[in-house]
């Protein structure tokens, strides 16, 4: 019986997704002879694909990309910036309430589904705000930069080799490489996702474009993405208008948007998308990063919409199905958004979010037999801390319904064990404290919850008004005015800071 031939069975491997056996194979084939130019291509193509991130998601942002040159207006128009989401400050109706839909660590709502960017700070925070914010492993923004985030990756990938990197970049002849349209592009994806090396990765993308004279779409595009992970936007920019004239492509305006976001001018992404739709009249892609930006900007009405269109075109989309979901739940509908929830059950989504959200929808649609269930299930699937820790604050807001305040507080203080920076466990065992009258222990909890996450305002309000009541009119005033600076119309915050003005009035 012969044997298979190993590029062949490399090539198999390289088919069906098994990188690190195509890896070994042709890591082989190298061995016996260095100089076989297919398996050396296959290597370092199955070398970029274990590492392969999608540029059309948005990256976290860290704190230093706050320090750049791209200026930003200091007081951007209502609903033109993701620093100032809100449409319309004064109006109630104008996003999501804060007293009745939680918002992210970022301060932006709750949608039900994790990715990438939901976890950024754009929404609603300044310099200030970030520095105040305690430093800590689950705060919404790390300290470093999205570069340093790349660099890091690119590190880990080439201590994976035993021998060191696979290419020796520094000894690449980039301009030979750029004349063969076989090799260059491979390489070039090589260079930039598993390398990291932006740097080389720029100058063969240019000697290639110089070759095609600017009239190649897609080696356009890779100069925007260099320019872009370099943080030079506006060169960046150039190159995508200039691809986009010659071959209009999806994910060309998705790098387009994802450009705008950047520079924080959503309306324009939006635009550009709007165009991208004009020739993708059926790209989910397109339709649902439309849905995002109006939810980065708090318009969930716009948004909703945007994710039930993606729903018609592809109709197991999670992210749209989870957000229309959370959106019904958050306006009083528990029993259609437990429709949806069930729907990713079917799909096969079984995490230990969707379980608790379950449960919460069970529990307000007033179906009392499946919760217990669902909160145990939940817990099985939870693998992370946070996501313990969420499971056993949920069940303390259920035990606080249900006015049993000894499991409530048991509750809460098994999410500060898995979760020691979880703000609403803190918020939520301040007010129990202070409803037993132990002001000082709950005033210490409320404090720290103001620390861990300065955009809500429940904790300060609570403070306020327990310091109205003991008598503590300067420190009650204080935390009333940070409470309606981060919800203004907070009828509670309204009416304790009018009492307050009328009682200085008459000092």
């Amino acid at each position: 019986m012969r044997e298979i031939d190993p590029l062949f069975q490399a090539m198999s491997y390289f088919r069906r997704r098994k990188f690190e056996e195509c890896v070994e194979v042709t890591t082989t084939l190298l061995e016996k002879n260095p100089n076989d130019q297919v398996a050396w291509l296959l290597k370092m193509r199955a070398l970029t694909e274990q590492l392969y991130v999608d540029e059309t998601e948005v990256a976290d942002d860290g704190l230093a990309d706050m320090l750049d040159d791209n200026a930003f207006q200091q007081v951007p128009m209502p609903g033109t910036s993701f620093r100032q989401p809100t449409a319309n400050p004064n109006n109630a109706m104008s996003g999501p309430s804060p007293a009745m839909r939680p918002m992210t660590m970022s301060g932006r709502p709750i949608t039900g589904m994790l990715r990438l960017n939901t976890q950024s700070t754009q929404g609603g925070k300044t310099m200030e705000s970030v520095l105040k914010t305690a430093r800590t492993a689950a705060t919404a923004r790390p300290v470093t930069t999205a570069t340093g985030r790349f660099v890091r990756l690119g590190t880990a990938s080439m201590l994976s080799t035993p021998d060191g990197p696979f290419i020796q970049v520094g000894r690449l002849n980039l301009p030979k490489y750029a004349k063969n349209q076989a090799l260059s592009r491979s390489l070039f994806e090589h260079l930039f996702h598993h390398a990291n090396d932006v740097r080389t990765a720029l100058q063969l993308a240019t000697h290639a474009n110089e070759l095609y004279q600017n009239k190649d779409w897609w080696w356009l595009v890779q100069l925007g993405k260099c320019y872009h992970r370099l943080d030079m936007l506006r060169d960046s920019e150039k190159q995508y208008l200039l691809s986009l004239e010659i071959q209009p492509m999806v994910d060309t305006y998705l790098y387009l948007a994802k450009l705008y976001i950047r520079l924080d001018q959503p309306l324009l992404s939006i635009t550009k998308l709007t165009e991208g739709l004009e020739k993708f009249p059926h790209e989910p892609c397109l339709i649902q990063a439309i849905a995002r930006i109006h939810e980065g900007l708090n318009d969930m009405t716009q948004s909703i919409e945007y994710y039930r269109q993606v729903l018609k075109l592809d109709n197991t989309n999670i992210e749209a199905i989870a957000c229309i979901a959370a959106n019904h739940f958050y306006n009083e509908q528990p029993e259609i958004s437990l429709k949806f929830y069930r729907r990713l059950l079917q799909m096969g989504v079984t995490t230990a979010s969707i379980f608790t959200n379950i449960a919460l929808c069970c529990f307000h649609a007033q179906q009392y037999d499946m919760i217990v269930a669902c909160f145990l299930k939940a817990l099985a699937c939870a693998i992370t801390d946070d996501e313990r820790a969420e499971i056993w604050y949920n069940i303390g807001e259920m035990a606080l319904y249900t006015a049993d305040i000894s499991l409530a507080i048991q509750c809460f203080r098994l999410a500060l064990v898995h979760n020691n920076d979880h703000a609403e466990a803190y918020n939520n065992l301040g007010l129990v404290e202070l409803q037993r009258e132990n002001n000082e222990t709950g005033e210490i909890y409320l404090q720290t919850a103001q620390s861990l996450a300065p955009h809500m305002f429940e904790p300060y309000f609570n403070y306020g008004k327990a310091m109205y009541q003991q008598g503590d009119l300067q420190n009650s005033f204080r935390a009333i005015k940070s409470s309606l600076d981060i919800y203004k119309n907070h009828s509670d915050s309204k009416h304790i800071y009018d009492e307050l003005r009328k009682m200085f009035s008459e000092l």
